[in-house]
């Protein structure tokens, strides 16, 4: 099951991005799935690769009979010459699809490809995600570039990796890093050399200045001036009313620089719901100027998206926004991977946009 994020669009995404190009060219990423596979790359050029069971429970189904067994394997590799592919094993934790009989607490999974024997990795109840050990990260990467039968089974349990689509993602992520043609080509080996592989970026630092968690209480009147002065566009803010009807609360804090924040209800969704947030002059004329339309919470300085993909809860999308003294700057963006019903809140953290944030100690007025 692929991810069903609704697409409410961020509008205040265009400003923010302009804000970042001026500083430098726009920062790379890349987000492309095909088959049981998916990648996210971020801005440091680090890539994070997915894979999971086949939605073909006919040929993910294990031999203790209780049906298809949930699985992932996220494999993360950093920008640069020479870096290894870190790998992990994820097996379902999400309720609605464990078997009726429970698992044992401690599995000793015995990692197989084609039928040969690869080690074992041990994995308990209280952490189902565990490291795979460099031989059988390598043996794995060997056989996600051909048609091959992946699986970790400890007697009757068995879960199986699809390889379905890994080869076209694999080789997304040596293109994105500039390794196609390298000896560290994870699919088109080459003698070009390593020196020419692309290095990593750094994270953009965005500090956040000393600031008032507390929301404020403005004067009626100029509740009711900056009320007229929010401006949504009408094709995205679909439900800025409460349910009664009634107009939708004003939230308003104090920012820096003489600017506010301010935030009204937006839409409203089977399972999701967003509101649209402005930085406003502390003093009329408020001159708004929209972040975003998706938010659903603020603090620290800190806007912050959070959007299910669908109502079983197994996948979110994530966006923040954080204010730099001067704008909010993107400072967050991604999801936790396909609606596989893996991990309740999906099975791993996929950015496409990271940064470093560096907080200051929030200052609280008397």
């Amino acid at each position: 099951m692929k991810r069903l994020f609704t697409a409410f669009p961020a509008l205040g995404l265009s400003l923010l991005a302009a804000s970042w190009n001026a500083n430098g060219a726009e920062l790379p990423r890349l987000r492309f799935s095909y088959g049981d596979w998916e990648i996210a790359c971020d801005n440091t050029r680090t890539c994070r690769a997915a894979g999971y069971d086949s939605e073909n429970s006919s040929d993910a189904g294990n031999n203790d009979g209780a049906g298809q067994r949930r699985m992932s394997v996220l494999l993360t590799r950093k920008a640069g010459p020479d870096t290894l592919v870190h790998a992990e094993l994820q097996i379902g934790t999400y309720e609605d699809t464990q078997p009726a009989a429970p698992l044992p607490r401690t599995l000793s999974l015995t990692m197989t490809i084609d039928g040969k024997e690869h080690g074992k990795v041990a994995v308990t109840g209280d952490n189902p995600t565990v490291d795979l050990a460099p031989g059988q990260t390598q043996a794995l990467l060997a056989a996600l570039t051909r048609v091959s039968k992946i699986a970790w089974t400890d007697g009757p349990f068995t879960w199986r990796l699809s390889d379905a689509g890994a080869a076209a993602v694999l080789l997304k992520m040596d293109a994105f890093q500039g390794r196609v043609g390298t000896p560290g080509a994870l699919v088109r080996k080459g003698a070009r050399l390593e020196t020419s592989v692309l290095a990593p970026l750094p994270e953009p630092v965005v500090r956040v200045p000393a600031l008032d968690d507390r929301a404020i209480d403005l004067p009626a009147p100029r509740l009711a001036a900056l009320r007229q002065a929010l401006k949504a566009p009408a094709d995205t803010c679909t439900e800025p009313d409460n349910i009664d009807g009634t107009p939708g609360d004003i939230a308003v804090w104090r920012l820096t620089g003489g600017k506010l924040l301010a935030s009204l209800p937006c839409w409203r969704a089977a399972y999701n719901e967003g509101a649209a947030y402005w930085v406003v002059n502390a003093r009329p004329p408020y001159a708004p100027r929209l972040v975003t339309t998706a938010g659903n919470g603020y603090a620290s300085g800190i806007i912050g998206s959070s959007l299910k993909g669908r109502g079983l809860g197994d996948c979110f999308s994530f966006d923040e926004w954080t204010w730099d003294g001067k704008v909010f700057v993107h400072s967050s963006e991604g999801d936790t991977g396909d609606c596989r019903l893996v991990a309740p809140g999906g099975a791993w953290v996929l950015p496409v946009m990271v940064t470093a944030v560096q907080p200051a100690r929030p200052t609280n007025r008397p």
